[in-house]
């Protein structure tokens, strides 16, 4: 047996080799059970025992007991000959066409309760497949997406047109001007005008994109800004009455109903988006692993479509 090295000690036939010899407390009866000739059993534990500069059994009693280290190696190894069984059982799977790892892109106006709902569902198929979540926003949600960082986007533009890349109509998000009952604004009986609104400070979602400034929208000239990471940044910070600005009307509608957000008219259309949701088009026919074809099914519903912009349940 190679035993230069402490890996080298450390592979499964010798740990069930140390397992053996403390479950049956002699070396005689480990051979036995083994199959081998209990010299040749007793070398092998030295061998072990050198490579790792420990010593694994008391050898002072009549039986084979454990020192402190042998009894702490076993524990161990117990944990690791698991994962090297897990490992194998995953490999196996993967072969059948689940993929090691998805990644999803959602952007901050995505319900974060329906997509972890999303998620739990995904669980409870027993997939080998590793999810992995990133939180982008505005153009960071398709730049994600093409430069292979995701394998789905959702919330990206609905006028997305790339080459290598499919999209779906995930459904229109409408939006409303809110801001706390002790704001500055919300007293006002009128269509609020940009001049009035430029005079307020505005809070904004920062775009993501790791190119260039990015997008922004409903923010003037020379306005005052506090920018915040996600959506839900941006729903505090105004609930405190650090600025006014516009909010997806399904996440504001409980502090609206609660009084705790005011929705004000301005002098500018009403705004709603239509979005998408994306994926990396397949080389070829039939490349399409599991795991995405297990997402894209799932966004086939429309009753799924609603609830990832519309269900924003508080924690």
């Amino acid at each position: 047996m190679p035993s230069s090295s402490p890996r080298a000690a450390l592979s499964p036939e010798n740990l069930g080799l140390l397992e053996a010899v403390a479950r049956l407390g002699s070396m005689a009866a480990a051979a036995r059970e083994l199959g081998m000739v209990p010299s040749a059993l007793t070398y092998r534990v030295r061998q072990i025992e050198d490579a790792l500069d420990v010593l694994l059994f008391d050898r002072s009693a009549r039986r084979a007991v454990l020192t402190p280290a042998g009894a702490e190696l076993l524990r161990s190894g117990e944990y690791l000959l698991h994962e090297l069984d897990a490992v194998a059982q995953r490999v196996k799977r993967v072969a059948t066409g689940w993929e090691p790892q998805i990644t999803i892109a959602a952007d901050a106006i995505i319900a974060r309760a329906t997509l972890f709902e999303l998620c739990e569902a995904f669980y409870a198929e027993g997939a080998p497949t590793r999810l992995k979540l990133r939180a982008e926003t505005l153009s960071g949600t398709v730049e994600a997406l093409q430069s292979g960082q995701a394998d789905i986007a959702l919330g990206v533009p609905g006028d997305l047109a790339l080459s290598d890349v499919q999209s779906a109509h995930l459904g229109n998000v409408a939006f409303v001007y809110a801001v706390a009952p002790h704001h500055a604004l919300a007293a006002a009986t009128h269509s609020l005008c940009d001049e009035e609104l430029r005079e307020h400070r505005a809070v904004a979602v920062a775009d993501s994109t790791q190119r260039g400034r990015g997008v922004t929208h409903n923010l003037l000239p020379g306005q005052d800004v506090l920018t915040v990471p996600t959506m839900q940044h941006k729903l505090e910070a105004q609930l405190r009455g650090l600025g006014g600005g516009f909010l997806p009307q399904a996440l504001a509608q409980p502090f609206i109903n609660a009084g705790r957000l005011v929705v004000k008219t301005v002098q500018r259309p009403n705004r709603s988006l239509r979005v998408a949701y994306a994926w990396r088009a397949p080389r070829a026919a039939g490349d399409t692993g599991r795991a995405l074809r297990w997402w894209l099914d799932r966004l086939q519903s429309a009753k799924t479509r609603h609830a990832l912009l519309h269900q924003h349940h508080q924690l």
